[in-house]
């Protein structure tokens, strides 16, 4: 197969990351370079259960790579969990004469290209999430632009609580994952760090902290807590009737996922859209790009789906040493 009969289509599914787009401009830009044809499909796998796909070339991704969100659209997709629903989007796909997947997103995204290619499609995956909970890569696209916009965010929360000398919980985004809890209240020098891996919902021993800070003289207060831990408003008011002290709860919810992506995103999306387009040329198929060690790879795309995320001990150790005793 040369060149110029290979169809590669691209899509982004689940969550908006920042830096998807340079990763699909990446993409676009090095697979046309190469002789490809680049097929962009709109709106995710429902996008392509609707067939809405469109030829891409490289003036359509031009001033693109500093977008937030993606240019493709994303939407969650039902039909992907149909028992036959990854057979029939493989079907549609060969139907619009498309040999290769770039599936951009998440865990989920990477599960829905693999059922699509044990159904006899090539896919490459790109790991995007703003949440940094897949198990196979060191980097995820947006994770970088998304903690920078909770430490800001946390930084001005910070200064008004100070001047009203005030308990701040600020919840960020994490279901399962404390990643951006993790390395934003790090990050911001907050003083609690509450994430779903590691939280024992003690409150008591969470209050009885709070009073000895206050005991030594401390006026303000910042906890972090990860959505996945629970109702931050609730805990506000919890602690407050605990200590005394005023308590408000700030949910900064979508507003990590928008904005133009950082540098770092928009570097490291630019070269895991390079790498992917690296495997199509050498025939490795089924493959999941990743970051391991500092170095941009690709390994088997089940291999990638199966692995088990655990949280750095060294930064679940410093968020003990730093965080939990300051005062």
């Amino acid at each position: 197969m040369t060149n110029e009969q290979i169809t590669i289509g691209v899509l982004t599914s689940g969550g908006d990351a920042p830096g998807m787009n340079a990763a699909v401009r990446a993409v676009v830009r090095v697979g046309t370079n190469k002789g490809y044809r680049v097929i962009g499909i709109y709106r995710g796998y429902q996008g392509l259960f609707n067939e809405e796909f469109r030829e891409l070339t490289a003036l359509d991704v031009r001033d693109t790579v500093q977008r937030g969100g993606t240019i493709l659209y994303t939407a969650r997709c039902k039909k992907m969990m149909e028992s036959d629903g990854p057979a029939r989007a493989a079907e549609i796909l060969k139907k619009h004469g498309i040999d290769v997947l770039v599936a951009i997103g998440g865990d989920g995204t990477f599960r829905g290209a693999l059922a699509i290619a044990q159904n006899d499609m090539n896919v490459v995956g790109i790991p995007a999430t703003i949440d940094l909970d897949m198990a196979c890569t060191d980097y995820t696209i947006g994770f970088d632009t998304a903690i920078d916009t909770a430490v800001e965010a946390i930084d001005k929360i910070r200064d008004s609580g100070t001047a009203h000398e005030r308990i701040s919980i600020i919840e960020v985004m994490g279901r399962k994952c404390g990643s951006i809890a993790l390395w934003s209240g790090i990050a911001s020098g907050a003083e609690e760090i509450l994430i779903p891996e590691t939280y024992d919902y003690n409150d008591k021993a969470l209050i009885e902290r709070i009073k000895e800070r206050e005991a030594l003289g401390k006026k303000q207060h910042i906890i972090i807590n990860a959505e996945g831990v629970g109702d931050s408003e609730a805990l506000a008011r919890r602690i407050e009737n605990a200590t005394g002290i005023e308590a408000r709860a700030t949910i900064l919810g979508y507003m990590q996922r928008g904005g133009a992506p950082s540098a770092l995103d928009r570097v490291k999306a630019s070269l895991m859209g390079e790498q992917a387009i690296e495997c199509v040329m050498a025939g490795r198929m089924n493959r999941a790009v990743v970051e391991k060690n500092g170095k941009i790879k690709d390994i088997d795309l089940a291999e990638a789906v199966e692995a088990k995320k655990e949280q750095s001990r060294d930064l679940l150790g410093v968020a003990k040493n730093l965080v939990r005793k300051a005062n």
